[in-house]
């Protein structure tokens, strides 16, 4: 049977937990993702984790932060003064938004700390830092 290598385009059905079994996404229900294998599209843990794999195959894979999203950077967290968010803003815990940067583009954030006088904002993707444990059913190559 043909194995799956590099360059090969995929679908692949999945379910993505943590380590304390939380699901955080899910194609069940849904259509197959598809993709081509090392393409860089996809975290490089999650793209290593289907080589070798035949079409049928169920497997599960464990990949830790430095082949998912990365550790937590604390140089991503900043607090900002109460004063500097827009008047009409009531800013809660969890709550995402979206930052211009200087250069004119924009940035993910969300807040993780509401203090009286100020409010924290993580630029880290919400899985960072997190190990992440996928089931894996490879349906078909394309």
């Amino acid at each position: 049977m043909k194995e799956v290598n590099n360059g090969d385009t995929i679908r692949i059905h999945y379910t993505g937990t943590l380590e304390d079994g939380s699901e955080f996404d899910s194609s069940e229900g849904k259509n197959p993702i598809e993709f081509t294998v090392g393409s860089g599209n996809l975290i490089p843990g999650f793209e290593n984790g289907v080589l070798g794999m035949t079409i049928g195959d169920k497997k599960t894979i464990t990949i830790p932060p430095e082949d998912a999203y990365g550790e937590k950077r604390e140089d991503l967290l900043a607090k900002i003064d109460k004063n500097d968010l827009p008047k009409n803003m009531s800013p809660e815990v969890g709550m995402p938004l979206q930052l211009k940067k200087p250069d004119g583009g924009s940035i993910n954030v969300m807040i993780t700390e509401v203090e009286t006088d100020s409010v924290t904002f993580d630029a880290n993707h919400p899985l960072a830092g997190c190990t992440l444990i996928f089931d894996l059913e490879l349906v078909e190559f394309v």
